[in-house]
């Protein structure tokens, strides 16, 4: 642990003026992001005696090794660049809002030529007007199929709007009178568009002038006896206030508001988020976060807002937010939601009447959500820190392993050999440190080789980029991207990175799939290159036997052990990674084959000779008499497959490397 007073700045080096400041660790990865409306009074608070500031700030300045800030001319832009900072570095001790499911919106893609009505979850695109979002999908489509009577925009992906252009006929929602048909000219894109400008006017809650004209437009054509036309726009307008009902009134003035209500105890807190456009509650989300900060009420109501708004504009950000406690800087935050508004934005607490109401049962939600995340996460902190401490005391290590990188090697037959690397902090998986790799040092099947390979690149980079931020003083060693490895948007070095997405940030332990053949390798890269402070294991797949470097008996931990369940997650992850980017290789290389070369031989001809021998391996042992029992395959097709085939170079045979015995299957290949 660090000294703060080792890297405090010099009296009067620190600015009075508004700014935004960073502590990184010694590893000059970002650890914290904060803002400060006066940068020499809030850095200050950090550099007192050690015992009287919060647990959680004690571990925060003892962990970083440095402090650096950037000044700004107003508070808002303090606001906006530590968003910025935050989503861009990822620091681990600032509160990061985890979203406790993937909400489905309904979206309207105004980017198109013909713009489409669809369910769409994940980030928001630009050129897309959303409404939501829904507690489940199942419910948009109930009430998208209400409108489409009245609003008949297009709903069917752009293969199928294609095919109806090309074949001249519409779709069944466009015989049915739920689409305008766009696809074949019904409507012009004009026409069209207009259509989906009125479709969301309606969702973003301008209901009763809909409403209104489709009575009018019945009185009407009832007066001249149309009825047939009253009785449709009478079906219209039910249609739509039966849409409407799926959205009960809160508000009766038709406000338009975000209520965030938050509940939180010493470690933990949870955000509910009710989304009331028009008066009426258009979505409901929550979020769940760990305090690894020292914070506030306020400061998690911050956060919140930045999480909730930082890519947001226009009507996105609503009128009015409602919350439960003020920012620190209130004044500040308003401005700042006004300006991705575009307009005023009122942030207040309720203190009576409908809206006071509505927040109380915001805050019952917020706690529900909390209590039901304590029970279901309980057991996990204490199961992950149980199964740390298991594999500390098992490998001999001195502390526990807060971060685990697992290193797997996967092929087929010998071919497209790759490699994984997954990383695991604190027991969870960190899936934006994941890394891939080619094996290109050589050709063929031999994954201790493979292994040694991929451990020497990895540390390798760590200590380029070791010596890079000047840990030592030496010549400095060459900066550019390993080969093999997946390319890395931030392989160019900069000075000013802190960003948890490189190698420099060493793990307590490698883990690497396989048995003593493969410790002993990885063990014989890291000692080559020096590096004699990583504990190194390997997890054998058959007996789940943990093997050490040097020792000739395996280390066996009880099949109830949390250490070895959480060993076998990362080891298994690894697997998966691994054997996934093996497979999108294979799927490349199989596109050329032997039948590639057999003139007049098309995909679907292809597909029907594997299906019908089970593999290519099958296939080659076959006589062109049982060739030509494969239908559409003619005797002189068969003749020329036969002959392809026999051509073809052979396959190498896979081979086991910890039993020497040769693996054979069905497909003619194997996969570790």
């Amino acid at each position: 642990m660090a000294d703060p007073s080792s890297y405090r700045p010099k009296p009067g080096q620190i600015p009075d003026s508004p700014g935004v400041y960073k502590f990184r660790d010694e590893h000059r990865r970002v650890i914290y992001v904060g803002k400060a409306k006066n940068l020499r009074q809030r850095l200050a608070n950090y550099f007192q005696d050690v015992a009287a500031l919060h647990p959680r700030t004690r571990t925060m300045v003892t962990t970083a090794a440095s402090v650096e800030w950037t000044v700004v001319s107003t508070e808002v832009e303090a606001l906006q660049l530590e968003y910025s900072w935050i989503k861009e570095y990822d620091p681990r001790f600032n509160v990061k809002y985890r979203d406790d499911k993937s909400y489905p919106y309904l979206a309207v893609t105004l980017n198109e030529e013909f713009p489409r009505v669809q369910v769409m979850r994940g980030s928001k695109k630009k050129g897309v007007r959303y409404f939501g979002p829904y507690g489940h999908a199942w419910a948009i489509r109930e009430t998208v199929d209400l409108m489409l009577r009245v609003f008949p925009v297009r709903t069917c992906s752009a293969g199928v709007f294609k095919n109806a252009a090309r074949t001249g006929r519409p779709c069944l929602l466009g015989y049915i009178g739920k689409c305008s048909a766009p696809c074949v000219g019904r409507v012009t894109p004009e026409e069209h568009r207009e259509l989906a400008g009125d479709f969301c006017d309606f969702m973003a809650g301008r209901t009763g002038t809909y409403i209104r004209r489709l009575e009018k437009d019945m009185m009407a054509a009832a007066e001249e006896m149309e009825y047939e036309r009253a009785a449709r726009l009478r079906d219209d307008a039910e249609a739509l206030k039966r849409a409407m009902e799926k959205s009960a009134v809160v508000l009766a003035d038709a406000t338009d508001a975000d209520l965030i209500a938050v509940a939180e105890d010493e470690l933990e807190a949870a955000v509910q988020i009710f989304h009331v456009r028009g008066g009426r509650v258009r979505g409901q989300r929550g979020w769940v976060t760990d305090k690894v900060e020292h914070v506030d009420t306020s400061g998690l109501v911050e956060h919140a807002l930045q999480q909730l708004y930082g890519e947001e504009t226009g009507d996105s950000v609503p009128k009015e937010v409602l919350v439960p406690a003020l920012p620190e800087h209130p004044d500040a935050v308003s401005q700042w939601l006004a300006d991705r508004r575009g307009s005023h934005v009122s942030l207040r607490i309720p203190q009576r009447g409908d809206k006071k109401d509505l927040m109380v049962t915001v805050q019952r939600n917020a706690q529900q959500a909390l209590g039901l995340h304590k029970t279901k996460r309980a057991s996990d902190l204490t199961t992950r820190s149980r199964a740390l401490e298991e594999i500390a005391e098992a490998l001999g290590l001195d502390t526990a392993p807060l971060r685990i990188e697992c290193f797997d090697i996967s092929h087929l037959q010998g071919d497209d050999v790759v490699a994984s690397m997954v990383v695991f902090e604190d027991g969870l998986a960190r899936k934006s440190e994941y890394r891939r790799f080619q094996i290109k040092g050589f050709e063929g099947q031999d994954d201790v080789r493979s292994m040694h390979e991929v451990i020497g690149r990895r540390f390798k980079r760590y200590l380029q980029e070791k010596e890079r931020t000047g840990e030592w003083e030496e010549t400095p060693a060459p900066t550019g991207p390993v080969p093999g490895t997946t390319p890395d948007p931030d392989a160019e070095p900069r000075e000013d990175d802190g960003r948890p997405k490189r190698f420099a940030y060493p793990p307590q332990l490698v883990v690497v799939d396989g048995g003593q053949p493969q410790v002993a390798a990885a063990k014989r890269a890291l000692d080559e290159l020096g590096i004699d402070d990583i504990a190194v294991c390997g997890l054998a797949k058959r007996l789940e036997e943990v093997w050490l470097p040097d020792d000739d008996d395996p280390v066996v931990l009880p099949r109830s052990s949390e250490g070895l369940y959480l060993l076998q997650r990362v080891r298994d992850e690894a697997h998966r990674f691994a054997i996934t980017y093996q497979r999108v290789k294979r799927a490349k290389r199989i596109r050329s084959s032997p039948l590639d070369a057999v003139a007049g031989l098309g995909g679907t001809r292809k597909q029907a000779l594997i299906k019908h021998f089970g593999s290519v391996k099958k296939l080659k042992q076959a006589t062109i008499d049982e060739i030509c029992e494969v239908p559409g395959i003619g005797r002189r097709t068969a003749e020329s497959v036969a002959v392809a085939l026999a051509s073809a170079a052979p396959a190498t045979p896979a081979v086991n490397t910890a039993t020497g015995e040769i693996i054979e299957d069905d497909d003619g290949g194997s996969t570790t």
